[in-house]
C-alpha cells in the first residue's frame, strides 16, 4: 500500500480583531485535512509573536496538529534565540522553521544585524543547545533568493543550511516546476540529500499573486500573468483558472518525485482544501 503523501500547512498571525477571530475555524477545517503539521510565520517586526504564537499553538494542540513555528535571527541575539527555543520546547513544540528573515528596509549592508547573520548559523545553534529534539525545516529558492549575490552564491547558501543539521528544506513559491526540477539536480549533485518539499500558493486573485511574486522573487510566467490579467475583473473564473494551473503544477511535481507539499494558505482555508481535493491528498473527499 502506497504511504499518503505529506502534506502541511502555513499560517501567519492575524494583523486585525476580525482575523484573531477568524482563525480557529480555519485551521480547524484545514486540520480536518491531516497536515503533517502548520508552520506559523514570524509577526512582521515581531510585534505579534508573544500573544500570536500563544493562541496558535493552543488551537493547533487543540486540532491535535503538530505546530511548527518559524524562527529567524534578523536582529536577534543568542540569549533571545536561547530562551524562545526553551520556551518552545517546554510547550512540546518539537519542529523550528529556521530563517534568517527579511532584513530591514533601511539596511544598507547585506549582514543581517544582530549576532546570527544567516541561517546557517541558526541552525547549527539550535543543534548545539538541543541536539537533536528538534526538527529543522530551511528555506530554499529553486529562483534564488532576490538578495543573493547570484545563483551559486545563493545555492552555495544552502548548502551550508543542510550541512549545518537541517532535515528538510521547504521552498520558496513558484509556477515553473522546471525551477524545481533543476534545483533538485543541482543538490544531487551536490550529494544533499535532505527532502526539499515544494512550497505551493493558492491562486485567488491578480493582484495579489503579483505581488507576492515581485517581493520573493519568484517568476510568475508570462502566460500565466496575462491570463490572471485578463480574470482579474471575473473573480469566480479567475478562482476556477486558478485551481485547475496550481492542481497542474502540483501534480507535475508529485509525478516527478517531489516528497510532498507545503500550502501557503494565506489563512483561508477553502482555496488549499480545493487542491488537497483535486489531488487525493490528505483526509479531503474529492467534490462530487
Amino acid at each position: 500500500m502506497t504511504a499518503p503523501t505529506p502534506i502541511s500547512f502555513e499560517l501567519f498571525p492575524p494583523r486585525t480583531p476580525e482575523g484573531v477571530e477568524k482563525l480557529p475555524g480555519v485551521v480547524c477545517q484545514l486540520a480536518e485535512a491531516k497536515p503533517s503539521y502548520f508552520s506559523v510565520t514570524y509577526g512582521a517586526g515581531g510585534s505579534t509573536q508573544e500573544g500570536t504564537y500563544s493562541t496558535l499553538l493552543t488551537v493547533v494542540r487543540e486540532c491535535g496538529i503538530e505546530a511548527a513555528p518559524h524562527l529567524t535571527c534578523i536582529g536577534s541575539t543568542r540569549e533571545n534565540i536561547a530562551a524562545l527555543l526553551d520556551q518552545y520546547r517546554a510547550a512540546g513544540v518539537k519542529r523550528i522553521v529556521a530563517l534568517r528573515g527579511d532584513l530591514p528596509a533601511t539596511a544598507m549592508n547585506p549582514a543581517a544585524p544582530g549576532e546570527f547573520h544567516y541561517a546557517n548559523e541558526l541552525v547549527s545553534f539550535i543543534r548545539e543547545r538541543h541536539g537533536s529534539y528538534f526538527k529543522i525545516e530551511v528555506a530554499a529558492y529553486p529562483e534564488m533568493h532576490p538578495q543573493a549575490a547570484s545563483a551559486q552564491a545563493d545555492f552555495d547558501n544552502f548548502r551550508r543550511k543542510a550541512e549545518a543539521g537541517a532535515d528538510a528544506a521547504i521552498t520558496q513559491l513558484f509556477y515553473n516546476p522546471d525551477a524545481y526540477f533543476d534545483f533538485m539536480e543541482r543538490c544531487h549533485k551536490a550529494g544533499i540529500t535532505i527532502p526539499v518539499v515544494p512550497g505551493i500558493m493558492p491562486i485567488t486573485g491578480y493582484a495579489n499573486i503579483v505581488r507576492f511574486c515581485a517581493g520573493c522573487g519568484s517568476d510568475l510566467p508570462r502566460w500565466l500573468k496575462l491570463r490572471l490579467e485578463d480574470l482579474q475583473n471575473d473573480k469566480p473564473a479567475l478562482v476556477e483558472f486558478g485551481v485547475e494551473v496550481v492542481t497542474r503544477l502540483c501534480e507535475t511535481l508529485l509525478e516527478n518525485g517531489a516528497p510532498g507539499l507545503h500550502f501557503y494558505t494565506i489563512n483561508q482555508s477553502e482555496p488549499t482544501l480545493r487542491l488537497c481535493a483535486n489531488l487525493s491528498l490528505g483526509a479531503i473527499p474529492a467534490a462530487s
